[in-house]
């Protein structure tokens, strides 16, 4: 599997962004597809993920109510909407395939997408 994300840019805060991970090779839907943020100084972080079993969605605490992921299994890819955008949220954000959303390590990852929110 092999993952590239896109949508990532420079926004104020407040402002919105998707995000989309797309595979290419083989499909996403045999997997549990997760989005991690990484910003500097601090360690990765799993902002959210998509159960490949049942669909069911997982959020991180800090970004619940406000982003939104989805999948778009005809174009192989998920999306990660980012909504009320703050400036902690700046960060490189990877998107990565696991066996599980819940207990699963990423098996794959992308190279990331830069998010950058201005206040």
């Amino acid at each position: 599997v092999q993952l590239v994300e896109s949508g990532g840019g420079l926004v104020r805060s407040g402002e919105s962004l998707t995000l989309s991970c797309v595979a290419s090779l083989y499909g996403l839907s045999d997997w549990s597809i997760g989005w991690l943020r990484q910003a500097p100084g601090k360690e990765r972080e799993i902002v959210s993920c998509i159960s490949r079993s049942d669909r069911k969605t997982f959020y991180a605490n800090s970004v619940k109510g406000r982003f939104t992921i989805s999948g778009d299994y005809n174009r192989n890819a998920v999306n990660l909407q980012m909504k009320g955008l703050r400036p902690e949220d700046t960060a490189t954000y990877f998107c990565g395939a696991t066996p599980a959303c819940v207990g699963g390590s990423f098996t794959y990852l992308g190279k990331g997408t830069q998010v950058t929110v201005s206040s």
